[in-house]
């Protein structure tokens, strides 16, 4: 049975000051930053994205926050998804003695949860709804911070549901791609973009998601 906290699940990602500026900005179609804006990638893994996905430098992260296949028996079914908080890693399972390893972090103290619970939606490029007790606690926050590369879901959101209910949990991409490896978030589980791009593909609507 999952346990959730409904005092402080009640927003998906901790913002940085820097990052909900610049996703303030991006609502608002404005920007300080002088010069040309990057463009798209004309080719490459990520060409078809559409807004850019800058892989970042992985010799900056621990290994063993670097994606990886790895053989590993656990009690789950193929397809799930299990989320080790501890040590900010999360398994997709593969086959019943292989699973994939992916770096993540996790809801800072007080902001954690654990439990079962279904992934219902899957989104590219999602915009973000900050909720009514996020308001409050940022006035002046937007009611819509719409997709982009300022946004904090990043390129990709797994929606996480209990019994038909929206946790308002997420897995989900990140434009704060040094928090990796820390307990950073308001409870969502964050990947780099380029991880929750592949984990995007592989896992389905209706798979299991266990967090430890």
């Amino acid at each position: 049975m999952i346990t959730i906290p409904l005092a402080k699940s009640l927003s998906c990602s901790a913002i940085s000051r820097r990052s909900f500026i610049l996703g303030l900005l991006a609502v608002q179609g404005c920007s300080t930053v002088s010069g040309p804006v990057s463009p798209l990638p004309a080719e490459g893994p990520y060409a078809s994205e559409l807004f850019p996905v800058r892989p970042v430098n992985r010799s900056k992260f621990a290994k063993d926050l670097q994606p990886v296949t790895v053989a590993k028996r656990m009690d789950a079914t193929p397809g799930s998804i299990i989320v080790d908080p501890h040590n900010k890693h999360l398994y997709f399972v593969e086959s019943q003695g292989t699973v994939r390893r992916y770096g993540i972090a996790v809801g800072k103290s007080g902001y954690s949860w654990r439990g079962t619970a279904t992934i219902e939606r899957k989104a590219k490029w999602p915009a973000w709804h900050p909720t009514d007790d996020m308001h409050a606690e940022t006035p002046g926050l937007p009611k819509r911070i719409e997709p982009g590369s300022a946004n904090p879901l990043g390129a990709r959101a797994l929606y996480l549901f209990v019994n038909g209910r929206d946790t308002l949990y997420r897995i989900h991409g990140t434009n704060e791609p040094w928090t990796i490896g820390t307990e950073a978030s308001s409870g969502c589980i964050r990947m780099l973009n380029e991880d929750i791009i592949e984990l995007y593909e592989k896992v389905q609507v209706g798979a299991t998601v266990q967090v430890l």
